[in-house]
């Protein structure tokens, strides 16, 4: 049974506004900001900055679900850890909308059956690609994994950057935010999540052949 609590993905459907109605909200925008819209240099910038929204908040289109609805039982009876670590993520924080950039750390323990590694990095972007906060980015993206594998345990980390304080309010660049959430052996075994930890501590393959 899955160790997960709660629900993966609460969000419920809105009512989207239509591409003119998004450009002039941008429009307005750059008149709060005091430029003039119909300035040469800005007369694309709402389509521009449609366009990229599309592709900052595609997870909305993903279920995160189905990316995992594949599997492989064929593991040779494989019962170690499983880690996809230094996945790069980029998302937006849900209070003043300004980028969050940072690497996630996904880990599981396999029960019976494993998934295509490039699903784990597809499932962080899926949820990433929203707007968020990085304690709930961290728990979506373990809950996902824990409630479709059923592993025995699922770990994630993530370490990131918030331009919403590295850039206005405080400004203290360099300053990063950790968050985890264990589930299953992760939370209940000492051992299990120091063994994670240690393969998080043991160099990169670039760090390798340098």
């Amino acid at each position: 049974m899955s160790n997960s609590s709660g629900p993966m993905d609460s969000l419920a459907p809105v009512s989207r506004p239509s591409r003119e109605e998004a450009e002039e909200a941008v429009r307005v925008l750059l008149r709060w900001g005091g430029e003039d819209p119909a300035r040469e240099g800005l007369l694309d910038t709402p389509s521009r900055v449609t366009r990229a929204y599309e592709e900052f908040f595609e997870g909305y289109s993903v279920n995160p679900e189905e990316l995992l609805a594949r599997t492989f039982s064929e593991v040779e009876d494989y019962d170690e850890i499983v880690l996809l670590r230094d996945i790069r993520f980029e998302s937006h924080c849900e209070h003043h909308m300004a980028p969050i950039i940072g690497r996630a750390h996904v880990a599981y323990l396999p029960r019976r059956r494993v998934v295509g590694i490039s699903k784990l990095a597809r499932v962080v972007d899926a949820y990433a690609r929203r707007f968020q906060i990085q304690e709930r980015l961290t728990a979506q993206i373990a809950n996902t994994i824990d409630s479709i594998l059923e592993p025995y345990g699922t770990a994630v980390i993530l370490e990131a950057g918030h331009q919403c304080m590295t850039t206005r309010g405080v400004h203290r660049p360099g300053v990063s935010m950790v968050t985890s959430r264990m589930l299953g052996v992760f939370r209940e075994n000492s051992d299990t999540r120091r063994e994670l930890m240690a393969m998080l501590n043991r160099p990169t393959i670039g760090e390798l052949s340098a």
